[in-house]
């Protein structure tokens, strides 16, 4: 990376709680991560959007900055979720007539329709990524959907092949990150959260798509795994279906939601060699964790897990938490981690 980070550096998953001036909170936590577009959670018209989520970004940035996070994100405050910005974005896809797939809790879902060859024509988030450098000297992150779980939330009506269809999204995400690269993001991360629901299938052509996705990638790079936002999954597994089988991926760091289903930290033996973030931030309880709390999280994981590998990150996005709660668990988590890096 090419700027310095403390021992057990500090860093969010990707986004972080957009301003109610921005979004409109009622149809943006009535809707659930949307995979199409949803213009009507922007309280601005198109006119004055990007210079609202300009300023957006800033605030993002400045709170954790105030927070003290080692890796800051814009928040992904321009984004409707994780996933549509960029899934939209591909030529290839009827973003006009939607198709409809059963989302990872049974419900039927709209989703992209593929109709023709996957592609991407231009940069998707290299203007964010230019305002986000621009705006801090800390490192940054940026993050992209993933090829199998866009893969996953497609309605296929070109390829007739999951492999195929995986392997045409793993290029685009590949051309992204490498313009995410050049404009001096230090840790580009690609968001999987259907590796593990759909462990079958994943482990069919999951890992051949991402090590495409990343192949010729210089520097940090990280994939996020996760059992949905706390605000839409209410009971999470235990255990996660699909993770010693990244320990071969070419991936540096592996992002692992661990405090609110309890996990246990044993797992981190799964993935010798990788950098994991580990998710000492409870997203499902509003309470702000105490430093204390965070300390306890970490040494666990440590039991477990090389000081020189452990990262500490949220569970998940922050985007459906208030915004007063997420600063306020962002600064316990820095100052936990500043406590147990003080002992190391």
């Amino acid at each position: 990376m090419s700027r310095a980070l403390p021992l057990l550096p500090t860093t969010l998953v990707g986004s972080y709680p957009q301003p109610d001036w921005l979004v409109d909170k009622a149809v943006l936590l009535g809707s659930g991560p949307p995979r199409v577009r949803l213009e009507s959670v922007w309280r601005m018209s198109a006119e004055l959007r990007v210079e609202a989520q300009d300023d957006a970004a800033v605030l993002a940035i400045r709170d954790q900055e105030r927070a003290g996070l080692d890796i800051v994100t814009d928040g992904e405050v321009r984004r409707e979720s994780y996933f549509n910005n960029f899934a939209t974005a591909l030529d290839g896809i009827d973003i006009d007539t939607p198709g409809v797939v059963l989302a990872r809790n049974g419900k039927p879902t709209e989703v992209p329709r593929v109709v023709g060859p996957i592609r991407r024509l231009r940069p998707v988030e290299l203007a964010a990524a230019r305002h986000l450098r621009a705006n801090t000297d800390r490192a940054t992150k940026i993050t992209v959907p993933g090829p199998f779980t866009m893969t996953m939330l497609a309605k296929d009506e070109f390829y007739g092949d999951p492999r195929k269809l995986a392997l045409a999204y793993a290029d685009a995400v590949n051309a992204e990150l490498r313009d995410l690269k050049d404009a001096g993001i230090d840790v580009v991360q690609i968001d999987e959260p259907y590796l593990s629901p759909n462990a079958e299938a994943a482990r069919g052509f999951a890992l051949e798509a991402i090590d495409r996705a990343l192949h010729g990638i210089a520097g940090e790079t990280a994939l996020h795994l996760c059992m949905g936002y706390a605000y839409v999954v209410k009971a999470k597994p235990k255990v996660y279906a699909f993770l010693p089988e990244l320990a071969g991926s070419s991936v540096l760091q592996v992002s692992i939601e661990a405090a609110e289903p309890g996990l246990d930290m044993a797992v981190l033996t799964d993935l010798p060699g990788k950098k994991v973030m580990v998710g000492v931030l409870n997203l499902g309880d509003l309470a702000v964790e105490t430093p204390e709390i965070i300390e306890q999280r970490l040494a666990a994981a440590l039991d477990y897990l090389p000081a020189e590998r452990l990262i500490a990150a949220p569970d998940c996005g922050l985007k459906y938490l208030p915004r007063a709660t997420a600063f306020g668990k962002l600064a316990a988590m820095v100052e936990g981690a500043r406590r147990v890096r003080a002992r190391l």
